[in-house]
C-alpha cells in the first residue's frame, strides 16, 4: 500500500490504534457512584437563598420532596406534619443557588479529541436533522463529574456537522443511562450559517467567486431543507396516514410544536453565527421562513441589537475569554459583550466557550463579564435562569421556585468567584457525588507529601502490619 507500508504493517498499525483508543477510553471511565432517588424530604435551612428569579432571602430555607421544590421562604421553619421523616441540613453561613446551566456544550460526546473513537459529535452528510445527541452521550465520561463539581448540573448538547447538523438536547449531569440523564431530547434544530462575505485574508487560497458560490450553495441547502420539512409537516397534518420520513419528522416541531400540536409553542432553530452580516442574513431568513431563532455565538450581536429585539431573538454568548477578532476592536471586546447586550436590551445567556473539557469554567466566564460591567444579578441569571428559558426548560429549571426541579447547589460564596467551593449539589432532589478524577488525584498526591513529611513512618507501619518484614522509609 501507499507510503511504503505493507498491508500487514497497516493492519498492525490499525490494531495498535484501536487498542490504544480502547485503553484510553477504559482508563478514562468515571468510577463515581450515580445518585439514587430522593428517599425523604430535605430542608436546607439557615443559608442565604438566591432564588435568582426574585428576591434573595437571608436566613431562608428550601424544602424539596420527590425531586420538586415545595417551599422557599424565610426562617423560622414551620411545623411539619411529617417532621420525623424530614432531613434538615443546616447550611448557615452558606449560599443556596439553583444549579448552573451550560447552554452550548458537547459534554458526553467528546472524551479525548486526539483519539477519534472517543468523539461522537456528528453524522456524515450535510443535512441530518434527525440526529439527537442525547442518545450518544456517554454517562461514564470523566468530564461530567469534573463539570458537576463546580456547580454546573445541566447542559445543552449541540452536534457538529454540515449546514443542518441535528437537534439540540438538554441533559442533567448525572444518571446511569442516557434516558435517565435526558431532560429534553429535542429543544430545537441546529443550523450552521455560512459566512456571507468572502474572506480576503492573506492565507485564503480560494477566489472570492468560489467562496460566494459555496456560500450560495450552503444557504440554498438550508432553505431547501426547511421548505421540504414544512411541506412534509403540512402533508402529515392533512393526512396522518401519509408515509413517515424520520428526517423531516424531526423538524415538525420547528413549524408547529412538538408532536404536531399547534397549541404547543414551536421549538427554535439554533443558528451558529458570529459576524454582523451572518447574523443579519440568518435572522432575515428566519423571519421570511416564519421560524423562531436563537443565535449561538453572536460576537457582533450588539451591532444587530434592534434587529434581534424586533424579532425576539435571543443570543447564547460563547464565553468571554477570547481575543478581539479585529485590529480596531477594543481589548475588552469579548469581556464586555454580555454587559453591552444587557444594556441594549437583548435577551442572552452564557456558555463557557471552551468545549468540552473546561465547561467547569462557566461561572468564571460570567465573572469576567461582571468585571467589565454586567450586574452581578444579571450574571447569575445568565448562567441559571436565562439559559433555562432560552432552551425551553424554564418551567422546571433555572430558579428556586415552588414546583420546579430541586436542582440546587450549596456554596461557600458567590459561584462567580474562583475561590468559591460547591459544598453540596442536588439534581432532581438526589444528592450527587462531588468527587471526580481530579479530586481523587489531588487526595492521592497530598497523601504522598504527608508521607514524605512524616519521614515515611506511615509506609513502614503499614508494611509491618501487612507482614512484609518492614522496608525502606521515605525521606
Amino acid at each position: 500500500m501507499g507510503f511504503g507500508m505493507s498491508r500487514r504493517g497497516t493492519v498492525r498499525a490499525a490494531i495498535a490504534v484501536v487498542a490504544g483508543a480502547c485503553a484510553a477510553t477504559a482508563s478514562g471511565q468515571d468510577l463515581t457512584h450515580k445518585a439514587g432517588p430522593q428517599g425523604r424530604p430535605v430542608v436546607l435551612s439557615g443559608g442565604t437563598v438566591h432564588t435568582v428569579s426574585g428576591e434573595t432571602i437571608q436566613r431562608g430555607y428550601v424544602l424539596f420532596r420527590d425531586g420538586k421544590i415545595e417551599a422557599v421562604a424565610r426562617e423560622p421553619l414551620p411545623r411539619f406534619s411529617d417532621a420525623g421523616s424530614i432531613q434538615i441540613i443546616d447550611v448557615t453561613g452558606l449560599h443556596v443557588f439553583p444549579g448552573m446551566i451550560s447552554a452550548d456544550t458537547q459534554l458526553g460526546l467528546v472524551e479525548f479529541p486526539p483519539i477519534r473513537v472517543t468523539v461522537d459529535t456528528g453524522e456524515i452528510g450535510e443535512v441530518s436533522p434527525e440526529v439527537r445527541p442525547s442518545v450518544a452521550v456517554n454517562p461514564d465520561s470523566t468530564l461530567l463529574p469534573v463539570t458537576r463539581t463546580n456547580g454546573i448540573l445541566t447542559a445543552a448538547i449541540m452536534p457538529s456537522g454540515g449546514p443542518v447538523a441535528g437537534q439540540v438536547s438538554v441533559i442533567r449531569l448525572d444518571g446511569w443511562t442516557t434516558e435517565e440523564m435526558t431532560v429534553k431530547g429535542c429543544v430545537g434544530v441546529l443550523v450552521n450559517w455560512p459566512n456571507v462575505r468572502p474572506i480576503t485574508a492573506w492565507w485564503m487560497d480560494r477566489s472570492a467567486d468560489d467562496q460566494l458560490k459555496e456560500i450560495r450553495e450552503r444557504i440554498a441547502t438550508i432553505d431547501d431543507t426547511f421548505k421540504t420539512a414544512r411541506a412534509y409537516a403540512a402533508a402529515r397534518e392533512a393526512d396522518a396516514s401519509s408515509p413517515v420520513d424520520l428526517r423531516w419528522e424531526a423538524m415538525r416541531g420547528v413549524f408547529e410544536g412538538e408532536k404536531g400540536k399547534r397549541e404547543t409553542a414551536p421549538v427554535p432553530v439554533f443558528i451558529s453565527a458570529n459576524e454582523r452580516d451572518q447574523i443579519t442574513s440568518a435572522v432575515s431568513w428566519a423571519a421570511e421562513m416564519g421560524v423562531r431563532v436563537v443565535i449561538v455565538g453572536g460576537r457582533d450581536a450588539v451591532e444587530c441589537a434592534e434587529l434581534l429585539k424586533r424579532h425576539d431573538v435571543a443570543v447564547i454568548v460563547e464565553g468571554t475569554f477570547a481575543f478581539p477578532r479585529r485590529d480596531d476592536a477594543p481589548y475588552d471586546d469579548a469581556y464586555s459583550l454580555p454587559a453591552r447586550l444587557h444594556a441594549a436590551g437583548v435577551k442572552f445567556c452564557m456558555s463557557c466557550g471552551d468545549r468540552t473539557a473546561n465547561e467547569r469554567n462557566l461561572p468564571y466566564a460570567a465573572g469576567m463579564a461582571v468585571a467589565h460591567g454586567l450586574p452581578v444579578e444579571a450574571a447569575h441569571r445568565a448562567i441559571m435562569l436565562w439559559p433555562a428559558q432560552i432552551l425551553g426548560v424554564g418551567d422546571t429549571l433555572g430558579s428556586l421556585e415552588v414546583g420546579k426541579s430541586a436542582s440546587i447547589i450549596v456554596t461557600d460564596g458567590d459561584p462567580l468567584e474562583i475561590t468559591t467551593n460547591v459544598r453540596m449539589a442536588f439534581i432532581d432532589g438526589r444528592k450527587v457525588d462531588l468527587r471526580n478524577k481530579q479530586t481523587e488525584l489531588a487526595a492521592k498526591y497530598r497523601e504522598k507529601y504527608l508521607q514524605q513529611k512524616a519521614g515515611g513512618r506511615g509506609n513502614v507501619e503499614s508494611e509491618s502490619d501487612a507482614g512484609s518484614g518492614g522496608g525502606q522509609g521515605g525521606r
